[in-house]
């Protein structure tokens, strides 16, 4: 990524004229956002604002300030300024419906009932398109210099805007109403919005008519190119609806709502990198703001070089941003590090307790962590904020599941879902819900539904595995198992479940191979503790910068460590092929994972033991030994059942002596300790018959 500070010319981050001219856009994007009734893009504008660090003239109070006209335009085009200033009157009027949510009587301020939506559109399918909807088109030959008429009246592009907008709220207004129950006996989520063939056209005539009149859009403002490009995603027409985003975010490049559109569309990382290359992508701030976003939604990890550097660009820039906070907090959650990502939520909600953005995703990393008392305070909090935001209905949905209450919790989702259809984390955890309480189809129904609105959901395909998984049906399960590992092509847990799927059907030799991918994917450093990783925990001070706290990781001792399970699962199934020679090798490697012990001290160690006399003292010093060695601390099952198989290994190829160490190794560990002592009864046994045995 490179620094877009270079379109602002030269200087740092803390340069004054770059700061200026952030500040300029962003309350310049604010107030045009606010106009036109784009909430959420104008929160976003306002937030990054404030964000900024402060101006030292601006709060000096005996300087004149500078002020901003509501109605004021900064496109340099004196006829817009024009059609603005006579639409006034009549803009103040839609404004006001459309506040009130009247979003019919606001579009018909500007546009007759029988244009391009409306009622009409309900009986497209009978009668084809109707004469108001599409310009009809003269009998005779057309001439070459004829224009093709303009399918609206002649109106500003704010107002226009605003008419469009409404219709098509009005529209989905309409479609949750003729929704059905959430998963209801006939919600089958085919319920469309039937204003938007209409509003495709007609916007389609509109831009045919503008770009004959005005090839080089000139007067172009970025506003309609967003809501056509937002029509066409939602028609599923993603690569026009592609194209007409990024016309926009070129022409308007600090509408957010814009960028969140584009962002929807990309599933992968190839989407990313085919944007970034179009010559419509714009190289400024918010284009940098939306690559980390994108990367990071799609599921990058926070030690990838290009989204930190990225953070650090962006934080040096918006020192105090809620919205870089949130981001670099998901980094750390996807990248699976719950306790940074906690600690930066903890902040936020401690710096800004009446902000309800994203709790969801911190409700998440509770429910994970199983703490309960945090995740009971975070689920009373936003119900005494806002109890009808579908992300309080998360955060209590969450409370209820790690409590147990599976029925509750889906009550929630359900009503997290009745607020917003379009909620992918509550389709997503009710589907969890319900392979909680055995039933698999509302979940794979909840999963499904959750992939239909967000297809880079990996969750949701890895959950639709499951429930096939549970069902029996593994080819199906394969399926959505891969689709979730291309998702996140580093997370082992996604290629374990693909392994364990072939190994179920019976083909080890591709099992084997996923679980290699899944070992490669999960290796991580052996670090060392120190009093920094207490800084992931709440003890942080709440005015510590979130990325200052991040960097306080523990140290790598450099040696890389292998997930012992998916060491096992391979030897086992090595085992399954008849390959001894390899299950031996992938045992070994599973027992060598036991943090802490160097294989040439305890080789030594074990060398010394075999020189005692009595079976107590090789008990008693080679207990001190691993305990010096640091073995004891991370012996685990599966490390047991490695040992176990090899020591059987050993006693059978008649290696006594081995046998008998691993053994004993094992009745210390307390996994596995009666096979163990019984095997080594079998030794001791066998040494008394045969004396010579094992030497």
């Amino acid at each position: 990524m490179s620094d877009p500070r270079s379109s602002f010319g030269q200087g740092g981050a803390s340069d004054g004229e770059l700061i200026a001219e952030l500040r300029d856009r962003l309350t310049e994007a604010s107030i045009k956002c606010s106009e036109r009734c784009l909430y959420q893009s104008a929160k976003w504008a306002a937030e990054m604002l404030n964000s900024l660090p402060e101006d030292e003239q601006r709060m000096n109070l005996d300087v004149p300030q500078s002020s901003y006209r509501v109605f004021s335009t900064s496109y340099d085009d004196p006829d817009e300024a024009a059609l603005e200033a006579a639409d006034a009157p009549k803009f103040l009027l839609a404004k006001a419906f459309f506040d009130t949510k009247e979003y019919d009587r606001c579009a018909a301020v500007f546009l007759a009932p029988a244009l391009p939506a409306g009622g009409l559109a309900i009986f497209e399918r009978g009668q084809g398109r109707t004469p108001s909807s599409t310009p009809s088109k003269p009998k005779g030959k057309a001439r070459s210099g004829d224009l093709p008429p303009p399918p609206f009246p002649r109106v500003s592009q704010k107002s226009l805007f605003l008419a469009l907008y409404a219709r098509y709220l009005a529209g989905e207004k309409r479609k949750e109403e003729d929704s059905e129950m959430v998963l209801g006996p006939a919600d089958g989520g085919q319920t469309i919005n039937r204003e938007l063939p209409a509003l495709a056209r007609s916007l389609e005539a509109f831009f045919h008519a503008r770009d004959a009149a005005d090839p080089q859009l000139k007067r172009s403002q970025g506003w309609l190119e967003y809501l056509y490009g937002v029509v066409l995603a939602k028609s599923k027409q993603e690569a026009m609806a592609q194209q007409w985003l990024l016309r926009s975010v070129s022409l308007n490049p600090y509408h957010w709502g814009a960028w969140e559109e584009l962002a929807s569309l990309v599933s992968s990382v190839e989407d990313l990198n085919a944007q970034l290359s179009s010559p419509l992508f714009p190289q400024n701030i918010v284009s940098l703001i939306y690559q980390t976003h994108v990367s990071i939604n799609l599921s990058s990890t926070s030690e990838s070089a290009s989204t930190w550097s990225a953070l650090q660009i962006l934080f040096s820039i918006f020192p105090t941003s809620t919205f870089l906070s949130t981001q670099l907090a998901l980094s750390h959650y996807h990248a699976k590090d719950y306790d940074a990502s906690a600690a930066i939520f903890q902040s936020l909600l401690t710096n800004h307790p009446y902000r309800l953005d994203a709790l969801d995703h911190y409700s998440n990393i509770l429910y994970v962590m199983a703490d309960r008392p945090r995740l009971a305070f975070l689920a009373h909090l936003c119900t005494s904020l806002d109890k009808f935001r579908p992300e309080t209905c998360c955060v209590v949905g969450n409370y209820y599941s790690l409590c147990s209450q599976h029925e509750k919790a889906v009550m929630y989702f359900r009503r997290a879902l009745t607020l917003d259809r379009s909620f992918v984390a509550a389709w997503t955890l009710m589907g969890h819900e319900y392979i909680e309480l055995k039933n698999t189809h509302a979940a794979l129904e909840s999963y499904r539904r959750a992939v239909d609105v967000e297809r880079k959901d990996y969750r949701a395909w890895y959950g639709l595995g499951q429930a096939y998984e549970v069902l029996d049906m593994f080819f199906y399960a394969l399926y959505y198992f891969q689709r979730a590992a291309g998702l996140r092509p580093y997370d082992a847990k996604m290629w374990q479940a693909v392994g364990a799927c072939y190994a179920k059907m019976d083909r080890l030799d591709e099992a084997i191979k996923a679980l290699k991918r899944a070992l490669v994917a999960g290796t991580y450093f052996e670090t060392t503790e120190s009093a920094q990783a207490a800084s992931f925990t709440t003890s942080s001070t709440a005015s510590e910068h979130p990325l200052h706290r991040s960097k306080k990781k523990t140290q790598r001792t450099g040696r890389k460590l292998l997930d012992p399970d998916t060491l096992f699962q391979i030897a086992t199934y090595y085992d399954r092929l008849g390959d001894e020679a390899e299950t031996v090798k992938y045992m070994d490697l599973c027992v060598a994972q036991e943090t802490g012990a160097s294989a040439t001290s305890i080789s030594a160690t074990e060398k010394r033991i075999r020189k005692r006399r009595k079976a107590e003292a090789r008990k008693a010093e080679l207990a001190e030994a691993r305990r010096l060695a640091g073995r004891t601390a991370s012996t685990t099952a599966v490390t047991s059942k490695a040992r176990l198989w090899l020591a059987r290994r050993a006693l059978r190829t008649g290696d006594l002596d081995k046998s008998e160490r691993l053994a004993e190794e094992l009745c210390m560990d307390g996994y596995e300790a009666e096979e163990a002592k019984s095997l080594v009864r079998e030794i001791r046994g066998l040494r008394e018959a045969n004396p010579r045995a094992g030497l």
